[in-house]
């Protein structure tokens, strides 16, 4: 359920706008449900748009967004095989033999067109965790096809979970932009934010909870409920279940 606030439905005069989809692990299916209730009822924002934004399951849905918006069922169906892969595995993602990353990255050469990095550059923009130093950087340019599939996965790298070897993008060593950004929000113009927490984020689930308190992670606000900690608790899950398997 997509809930807007009274508040949140004042109209938006501005002429720039942006979309920003929050990092979320496998709850990215919030992310693609938003998108295309945006590409079916939100022509008037859509007219708008300049760019997508996002960090790990919320950046590949914000470059489906820009490069292949008609290629939406194929991210949810991939999605689904994706997480049943994972989840069928003795050891989920970390199960000896099984490769994580090159399943996504499969994943993401499915939707990608051949010049999705055209279509990506100045348009998207992807939050990414610099591995040795903890910094976030943002990448809006891409000289190939194949950086912009790089840097995408660059933001979706959890380590352990995803793999040991941190993704190389133009000579670094890159992880999850969700450590350090999980929000991004554009200098120019105005930014939608999505996220499946509840918060005060403009596209979110309805605050179910007793006490107006809210936690801040990442550069994202969260309020605080037993029904934001379960989906808390379940975009974890797998990577908790994982480390407890190696130990």
């Amino acid at each position: 359920m997509y809930h807007v606030t009274a508040q949140k439905r004042v109209r938006i005069i501005m002429t720039l706008l942006n979309l920003s989809f929050a990092a979320c692990g496998f709850m990215g299916m919030y992310h693609l449900g938003a998108a295309g209730a945006l590409l079916r009822h939100g022509d008037r924002l859509l007219g708008s748009l300049r760019a997508c934004a996002g960090a790990s399951a919320g950046a590949l849905v914000a470059a489906a967004m820009v490069t292949a918006p008609d290629k939406l069922e194929v991210c949810k169906d991939f999605t689904l095989r994706f997480a049943e892969s994972v989840r069928r595995r003795r050891f989920g993602a970390v199960t000896p033999g099984y490769d994580f990353m090159l399943e996504l990255r499969e994943g993401v050469e499915e939707v990608l067109p051949a010049d999705a990095h055209r279509l990506a550059s100045d348009r998207l923009f992807v939050s990414i965790t610099h591995f040795q130093s903890g910094r976030n950087h943002t990448v809006s340019s891409f000289g190939s096809r194949e950086e912009l599939i790089k840097v995408l996965l660059a933001s979706s790298f959890v380590p352990v979970y995803a793999g040991l070897k941190p993704v190389e993008f133009r000579g670094q060593r890159w992880m999850d932009g969700g450590f350090t950004d999980s929000l991004p929000i554009l200098p120019e113009g105005r930014t939608i934010t999505v996220s499946p927490f509840a918060g005060p984020q403009d596209v979110c689930p309805a605050h179910r909870g007793l006490l107006d308190v809210q936690l801040r992670l990442a550069n994202m606000n969260i309020m605080y409920s037993s029904h934001s900690t379960k989906r808390l608790k379940d975009t974890v899950q797998a990577l908790q279940d994982c480390i407890r398997s190696i130990e």
